[in-house]
């Protein structure tokens, strides 16, 4: 099949989530023979080459702006992608469904990820939250099929728009890295450490995460590694800790990331808006301690497999909990691990989305 992928940031993965499910899902469908374009933004993809790892790279431009670089680079995405003749499109988050209606119109099927409920984000003013509610309307009546990352995201459109959705989980490549040259960088030594990974933004609570660290009594450090390119008075606000355990990385990728996340003592997932939070996957597959914000989406991806905390009081004392219990942090390594490959599998993954590529090809029923 030829097929393209749109509405993410682009591959080599440098941002978040949505371009890091682009870059392995893309790679393995290569892999297995398909001819697979992902589109890229000129403002944040540097790689320069029409093909990264069996895959064609689509560079371009947008406008670099909170409320419009998503937008208008999927506007010009699928404009780009039409007299190439691709036989499905995947089109990625929920604020460019309006997008998907022009593939459509010209007959070529196109499966939305919608992602979490994006309008719920504190980053959103009044008008980003009224688009992605408009948008969140329109992914159920324009594109053919709506894909939904987590139990709880494909429930809340069935009670919100009785839309069926199909479900596929994020994955994890389940493996651990056995280098260490990303600690030795930042100075730290394997499990002499805490990891939190996400943007830096209000409603991912990295705030909570460090008023929590700051009343653990621990030689540990914890490493926060993230950034974002709009929020940079609250991430002023963070570093303004005077702790000097807490270490802020900016963003890491690939192998600096892998070890990071192979490495940590426990990770902590302190986030409280979407559906299927990658780093989270990657921490369990990585065979790392788990700790979760307790939301109706971390229980459903960590299971009885990690711990769980309400707020920074909470945590910290999740935290010292496994400071004092090794054993315990150990048992829930290894039953993270197993519940990542058994659930998270990025093969397993790529398998349901080329099925359904198929499906949607074909005109068949889904």
């Amino acid at each position: 099949m030829k097929l393209a992928i749109l509405g993410t940031r682009g591959i080599p993965a440098n941002y978040g989530g949505f371009e890091t499910f682009a870059e392995e899902l893309s790679v393995r469908l290569a892999a297995r023979g398909h001819d697979v374009s992902v589109y890229g933004r000129s403002n944040n993809i540097r790689y320069r080459e029409k093909i990264f790892k069996g895959v064609k790279i689509a560079i371009l431009p947008t406008i670099g702006t909170k409320h419009l670089d998503t937008v208008v680079h999927t506007l010009l995405s699928v404009c780009h992608a039409l007299p190439r003749r691709f036989d499905c499109i995947l089109v990625c988050n929920a604020a460019n469904a309006l997008f998907t209606i022009v593939p459509r119109l010209f007959g070529t099927p196109v499966a939305l990820n919608v992602d979490g409920i994006e309008r719920l984000r504190k980053k959103w003013g009044l008008a980003g939250r009224t688009y992605y509610h408009i948008s969140e309307y329109l992914s159920t009546l324009i594109p053919n099929v709506v894909i939904t990352d987590a139990d709880v995201i494909r429930d809340y459109y069935w009670k919100t728009y009785q839309k069926r959705s199909v479900m596929i989980a994020y994955g994890s490549s389940c493996d651990r890295s056995e280098t260490t040259a990303a600690l030795d960088q930042l100075g730290v030594r394997p499990r002499d450490y805490f990891l939190y990974v996400s943007r830096l933004e209000p409603e991912n609570n990295a705030h909570l995460v460090v008023d929590a660290f700051e009343r653990v009594e621990t030689p540990k450090k914890l490493l926060i590694v993230g950034d974002a390119p709009y929020a940079r008075a609250y991430i002023e606000r963070l570093k303004s800790t005077r702790d000097p355990r807490i270490r802020f990385t900016g963003a890491i990728y690939g192998a600096g990331y892998r070890e990071l996340q192979s490495h940590a003592y426990a990770y902590i997932q302190a986030t409280e808006v979407g559906g299927t939070h990658p780093a989270l996957i990657e921490a369990m597959g990585a065979k790392n301690c788990v700790i979760a914000k307790d939301t109706p989406e971390h229980h459903e991806v960590v299971g009885d497999c990690g711990l769980f905390f309400c707020d920074s009081r909470d945590l910290a004392q999740k935290i010292q909990l496994t400071l004092a219990d090794e054993a315990l942090a150990e048992r829930l390594r290894l039953k993270a691990w197993e519940r990542a490959k058994n659930c998270y599998s990025w093969d397993a993954i790529t398998e349901a989305y080329e099925k359904l590529f198929q499906q949607l090809v074909n005109g068949s029923p889904l």
